[in-house]
């Protein structure tokens, strides 16, 4: 068997109930949450959480690999966090998701993200230099940090594109660095009034807003 289902009253129980399933421990799978559950009110609307776990196949021996280095470094910092390795995203299999939860993991996220891409810029050479041969990215996320800042800049983008559509005039959003740009340029690519374009130099790279010409 190399994938199991499994649901509990937490997101932890039912991990812990798949892992006893398949027999191996956290950094052996990856996980996928199907239902984060709810704990409802004085019993009453509540659903256990379900998750699926799934054996990591050889060829994403990156991901283990990551794995390891994000929990040393969680030990040496003396956060209280566990890490888990996610289903690689659809349009890209050779990303490799990793991802925190805990009662401290917000102090790895820091100020608009930056903190975050740091550890993972920390987590991705460690895993490098250890596994060479390997293809692919890991990226790291924190309580699905990443997510929600994906749909902050989405509903951004739109709001901004109706803007510069109704006035005629260009906007320049504050600098991003560049996966926050792709979001920007994803969300508009298909929008029939607006274009988009980055700017700047370095950490000055901005996504400018521009009615798109008949």
């Amino acid at each position: 068997m190399n994938s199991t289902e499994a649901s509990g009253k937490t997101q932890e129980e039912a991990l812990e109930i798949a892992l006893r399933v398949l027999e191996v421990d956290l950094g052996e799978v990856e996980v996928e949450v199907i239902n984060p559950g709810k704990s409802g009110f004085l019993g009453f609307g509540s659903e256990d959480a379900r998750v699926r776990v799934t054996k990591v196949p050889q060829s994403r021996n990156l991901a283990r690999t990551g794995k390891i280095a994000v929990d040393t470094i969680l030990r040496g910092l003396g956060i209280s966090a566990i890490s888990t390795i996610g289903k690689p995203q659809g349009d890209n299999p050779n990303t490799y998701p990793i991802n925190i939860d805990g009662d401290d993991s917000g102090l790895l996220i820091g100020r608009r993200g930056e903190t975050l891409r740091a550890f993972q810029f920390l987590v991705s050479r460690i895993a490098a230099n250890q596994d060479p041969d390997s293809e692919g990215r890991i990226i790291l996320d924190v309580e699905q940090y990443r997510q929600r800042r994906a749909m902050n800049l989405t509903s951004l983008a739109i709001r901004m594109a109706d803007r510069v559509q109704t006035s005629g005039r260009m906007v320049a959003l504050e600098p991003m660095p560049s996966d926050e740009r792709r979001v920007i340029h994803m969300a508009l690519a298909d929008h029939p009034k607006v274009s988009t374009e980055s700017t700047g130099e370095r950490d000055e790279r901005q996504v400018t807003i521009r009615p798109r010409k008949s």
